[in-house]
């Protein structure tokens, strides 16, 4: 059995559920040759990072990331910091010669994107990017299920996220809780927060996205900075609507707000092909829902699949069928999948080539609303 040395860098919700996803390695993936030893965690506030490492088993701590990159105990660096300290921490860890895990998005801007994979390919390391949702069991079978032609040829891909937390006025941009809502930390809003999550998925189950029409808007156009105290000029879009090709030929829809009440994380992706059709709710992750035009006409309709048996994806991992699984299983699995391609030497998906892909359409998306036209994305996806 080989050791993985992990730093993880990022105490917030990130650092959190990555954490519990090494921690959980031992117990349900126990045929792993490369196991995750929480050697560091780094956080600049040091009495809080000193209680993280004890909570969650870290052997030691730091609060200089550099410090944490230029040990020779660690073999991994995990990125769960904002967004504007993704490129930057990438690259030094490459340099380094570490494997690298980074939260998505990629990066804030195409660019920064670009940089990071060139640094990561230099180095020839280990690397993926969170995008979670792959690994959620309804949604690899969804995947499998595409992958065998039983939907035939794809007419429509149409995806939504809705969230509701941002509504109020007196919300502030920056810090460590609001920084999502502060451009020059996050890059952009909901776009890069919540659909490149569905712009990956997208991808991953139908192929690449060509070119996009958008629109974005932001209903707050001032807050208050944290660090300054001063009313700043929002930067971030609060709700985006796109609609594109995909390399198939089919036509896809997207929207994401933070302005929909009621909705706390509403994320949903249908696909309709000539010969059946599939959806999926995150609010109901353990099912995935299938219509089969093949099916006998008095008794067609939707089926609902409950994926809990042990011959669907990951759940001979886990508990008898019937039995479900939670949103923090799919950072179990995304860590289980990055070990495993260690110990095989192949790529994990996604890696940060893949994203950068996301990162392309994403960029696309935000300069087709600014300029009010279609926008090539200049894809490219095998």
């Amino acid at each position: 059995m080989k050791q993985i040395r992990i730093g993880l860098i990022g105490t917030g919700f990130m650092g959190r559920t990555h954490s519990n996803g090494y921690n959980r390695i031992q117990n349900f993936f126990p045929e792993l040759t490369c196991k995750p030893f929480l050697q560091a965690v780094c956080s600049r506030n040091e009495a809080s990072v000193k209680a993280f490492a004890e909570q969650w088993g870290y052997a030691s701590y730091e609060t200089d990331w550099r410090k944490l990159i230029a040990r020779d105990d660690i073999d991994a660096v995990d990125i769960c910091t904002p967004n504007d300290t993704h490129a930057e921490i990438a690259i030094a860890a490459a340099a380094a010669g570490k494997m690298i895990l980074c939260e998505k998005p990629l990066s804030r801007t195409l660019a920064e994107g670009e940089q990071m994979v060139a640094a990561i390919e230099k180095a020839g390391v280990a690397n993926t990017v969170w995008y979670n949702y792959r690994r959620l069991p309804a949604v690899t079978l969804a995947k499998q299920i595409i992958d065998s032609g039983k939907l035939g040829r794809i007419f429509h891909y149409r995806a939504n996220f809705l969230q509701d937390w941002t509504i109020s006025p007196d919300l502030p941009q920056g810090g460590a809780g609001t920084w999502r809502l502060d451009v020059d930390a996050a890059g952009s809003g909901v776009t890069g927060d919540l659909l490149a999550h569905c712009i990956d998925t997208a991808m991953w189950l139908n192929g690449g996205i060509t070119d996009v029409s958008a629109m974005t808007e932001t209903f707050i156009k001032e807050r208050v900075h944290v660090s300054s105290g001063a009313v700043k000029k929002v930067g971030i879009d609060d709700a985006c609507i796109f609609h594109c090709h995909f390399d198939n030929g089919s036509l896809g829809l997207f929207e994401s707000t933070r302005y929909a009440r009621g909705h706390k994380a509403l994320y949903t992706f249908e696909i309709n092909g000539e010969h059946a059709s599939l959806r999926w709710d995150l609010h109901d992750l353990n099912r995935l829902e299938m219509f089969d035009h093949a099916d006998d006409g008095l008794t067609r309709g939707w089926k609902t699949i409950l994926v809990t048996d042990g011959n669907q994806p990951y759940m001979d991992k886990w508990w008898v069928p019937g039995l479900i699984i939670g949103y923090e299983h799919s950072f179990v699995h995304q860590a289980a999948d990055f070990l495993k391609a260690i110990g095989e030497n192949k790529p994990c998906a996604p890696t940060f080539r893949d994203a950068l892909q996301t990162q392309r359409v994403c960029e696309a998306v935000i300069e087709s609303a600014n300029t009010k036209s279609w926008k090539d994305t200049h894809v490219e996806w095998p």
